[in-house]
């Protein structure tokens, strides 16, 4: 009778000796995910510290070069008119030289 009441203690000390093993593993295996997202975060954070003032930056250009841009084609807009109307002085002129000659 002691011998059945000992052998499975024994076995249940082995069970329990390999649930706490896997335990032991698992909380490892978490341990290092936990690092992995600790250094992720912190190179994110490193990469993305600065974001908003740069963004921030990038949009003030933008508007700039909107208010440069729309500048140059008021000055294009009024280059093609000049250029129509030169075409049509041109014209106006070589019709004047045909009738001339």
């Amino acid at each position: 009778m002691v011998q059945i009441v000992v052998v499975i203690n024994m076995l249940i000390s082995a069970i329990l000796l390999y649930i706490a093993w896997r335990v032991w593993r698992l909380r490892l295996r978490c341990t290092r995910i936990t690092n992995w997202f600790i250094l992720a975060e912190r190179r994110y954070h490193a990469v993305l510290r600065n974001a908003p003032e740069a963004i921030y930056i990038s949009q003030h250009q933008i508007q700039n070069l909107r208010q440069t841009n729309q500048a140059l084609e008021i000055q294009l807009q009024q280059l093609q008119q000049i250029i129509s109307l030169l075409v049509v002085g041109q014209r106006i002129w070589r019709r004047y030289l045909r009738k001339s000659w």
